[in-house]
């Protein structure tokens, strides 16, 4: 085994290393050989003597098949076949000799398989695999028909090498923390598995000194029962001190739920009680919103199940969407690509509305059409249409805003805070007006409610300060109940006590206690030296109000880009913005939530099982976030391991073919 690539591994420990078994016979001398096709010896006779059965897939074949048959069968179901190994048999499966063409010395052609089981670790990784996937009979055959020297390790050894890689990656995320220099901002995610195991993945946030966004996960941990707010608070305290960053944390995201409130709260008093600084723990907007057009779809519930058959349809036969693309393009109903969208998530749900309200036509057409196939209960009656058009309607910006949160470079609070206000805004219209139906009318006053909740938690002193750090925002574009003359006063005195001092030593003023003693008596050079002190704390001040005094940047404004050209202009309030800017407005990445890629997310954490899930799942977001896979502080080479397999293989194919020609 290569030592440059892979580190060493204990035999004893886990039993790792080339396998022996296999090797070829050299002193044996070659079998003369028969007139039969080399064909068969894939093949094996049936007791009856009237077939032959394939030994790779089972598929039988009378016995008066031409040979030539037989080969093509190989050839279009298991290419490669020939590659496989050198052992020669005949039908009568007599004991054979295994030839092997000798090697120049200095340049043998062995493979190390354990190369191969350190391709497959990453396979397992990057595909959110457990080990318990190689207990698949067929995945270890596949790999002995390619070459039957190949052992893959026992289940237990990928779950020991997953543990000591997971401990060697969990070291290198814990000093790469120790260098940050701003604050660090927390969200909380959870979940519970198939064997109803709960699970909480706490990932932190920060912005560099180069103004790039930051984030790694710390852990996947396993919340005790009975899995209350307690627990989650124990959990979370657990994770900041094992990665020492307890003293840094500035803000928590959490899910909404009242257990992870209960845990948030405590959280506060706990930090509080230590005096690490201020603390504050927000709502999740995300999931916010996500209630909100829930109730906002209420009514077309049943017209967009019946589309959503539909569409499933469409996606599952070619016949019937290429019907469908084509009566688009006769009513000039648009473009389609397909698949189409048809997860339950929202971005799914707003997909049926729009298919209803712009390709119609095109809709009814296929199921008249395909009637047989897809039966009449999928057409939609005028009543049905017209629910549709009006909710597609209202719905609409709504849509507009998660495509903008979900696509924005960085999300901030103070931006996330415009666009809920402006969702605010049109169901308050919506409630308001007397032109719309009762029904719409009465699913925007639930769609209020959730709205003012959410406004009532997140709308403090906290939040203001991270809004108006946002150039974009400033004061002019924050929701009016989080614009208040208390907050901007606060909001100065948080800045002055913060950040124009701790940050700056040279700006600190004030008489030390051996000049107290001698009477306050100082040199006149001190006295001069105090003033410019002071004058120095009030351009501390004055930066924040040049700052404000200045028009709000363009909404494409990239706001790290911003603060990366402004931060000579405003030193100290740069400082602050590289906090606060850092806090999130949503526990989980928006599009997780909104769009099918969360349904993928969601199979394999619940599939996931127990003793697996933390570490294959913090391993890959790691390699994600770009950091190294390593083994015992020792980095894998991956990208040497694939030249490895890929020589071997053409080595491999090259012996082979020149067997065959002798």
């Amino acid at each position: 085994m290569d030592v440059a690539l892979i580190p060493h591994i204990d035999p004893i420990d886990i039993d790792l290393g080339s396998s022996d078994k296999g090797s070829p016979n050299t002193s044996a001398k070659p079998r003369k050989k028969t007139m039969t096709s080399v064909y068969l010896k894939y093949f094996e006779t049936a007791a009856d003597g009237k077939s032959r059965r394939c030994k790779f897939c089972g598929q039988s074949y009378s016995i008066a098949t031409a040979t030539g048959n037989l080969g093509r069968h190989l050839s279009n179901r298991h290419p490669g076949y020939d590659k496989s190994g050198d052992i020669v048999s005949n039908p009568a499966r007599q004991p054979t000799s295994i030839i092997k063409k000798s090697q120049p010395q200095g340049k043998p052609q062995q493979i190390d398989y354990d190369h191969l089981n350190w391709l497959i670790v990453k396979w397992l990784i990057l595909s959110s695999l457990p080990p318990s996937t190689l207990e698949e009979k067929w995945l270890a055959n596949s790999y002995k028909f390619l070459n039957p020297s190949i052992q893959l390790w026992s289940t237990e050894k990928y779950k020991a090498v997953f543990r000591e890689v997971f401990r060697s990656m969990q070291e290198d995320v814990k000093a790469s923390l120790e260098h940050v220099s701003s604050k660090i901002s927390v969200t909380l995610d959870f979940w519970n598995s198939y064997d109803q195991i709960s699970f909480m993945s706490v990932t932190c946030q920060w912005i560099d000194e180069s103004w790039s966004f930051q984030k790694v996960l710390l852990d996947i941990t396993h919340i005790p029962y009975p899995c209350g707010g307690l627990e989650i608070f124990h959990s979370i305290v657990k994770v900041l001190k094992m990665y020492n960053i307890e003293s840094r944390i500035l803000s928590c995201t959490h899910d909404n739920s009242q257990d992870a409130v209960h845990a948030c709260h405590a959280l506060k008093e706990h930090l509080d009680g230590q005096k690490v600084g201020p603390f504050c723990y927000i709502p999740c907007a995300a999931r916010t919103l996500n209630l909100i057009i829930d109730d906002g779809l209420r009514p077309t519930k049943s017209i967009i199940a019946k589309v959503r058959e539909f569409v499933l349809e469409l996606n599952a036969c070619l016949d019937i969407s290429e019907d469908f693309v084509q009566f688009t393009t006769v009513y000039q109903e648009g473009n389609w690509k397909f698949p189409l969208d048809a997860s339950v998530r929202w971005s799914g749900n707003y997909q049926m509305l729009d298919i209803v309200r712009k390709a119609g036509k095109s809709m009814e057409a296929v199921i008249r059409k395909y009637e047989e196939t897809l039966g009449s209960k999928m057409l939609l009656n005028s009543a049905e249409k017209n629910v549709v058009n009006i909710v597609h309607q209202y719905l609409e910006p709504f849509y507009k805003t998660t495509n903008n949160i979900c696509t924005n470079k960085v999300a901030t609070v103070g931006l996330v805070l415009f666009f809920m206000d402006h969702i605010s805004e049109t169901v308050a219209a919506c409630r308001d007006s007397r032109h719309n139906p009762d029904w719409l009318k009465s699913a925007a006053e639930d769609m209020a409610k959730k709205a003012k909740n959410y406004s009532n938690q997140v709308c403090n002193i906290f939040t203001y300060m991270t809004a108006i750090l946002d150039p974009r925002i400033k004061g002019e574009l924050i929701p009016e109940n989080l614009n208040s003359g208390n907050h901007l006063e606060e909001a100065r005195s948080h800045f002055m006590r913060y950040y124009s001092s701790n940050h700056f030593p040279s700006v600190t003023s004030g008489y030390s206690a051996q000049e107290i003693e001698d009477g306050g008596s100082v040199s006149f050079a001190e006295e001069i030296a105090r003033k410019k002190r002071r004058a120095s704390m009030s351009n501390a001040t004055d930066e924040l109000t040049q700052y404000l005094s200045e028009p709000p940047a363009p909404i494409p404004t990239d706001v790290l880009e911003w603060w990366k050209v402004n931060n000579t202009r405003y030193p100290r309030l740069s400082v602050m913005a590289r906090d606060f800017l850092a806090v999130q407005a949503t526990s989980l990445a928006p599009e997780e939530l909104f769009c099918g890629r969360g349904d993928d997310i969601d199979k394999q954490r619940y599939c996931m099982p127990h003793d697996s899930t933390p570490a294959l799942l913090c391993i890959k977001s790691w390699i994600q976030s770009g950091f190294k896979l390593k083994y015992k502080s020792s980095e894998i080479d991956y990208e040497r391991l694939m030249e490895l397999s890929a020589t071997s293989t053409v080595d491999s194919s090259t012996a082979g073919s020149d067997k065959k020609s002798k």
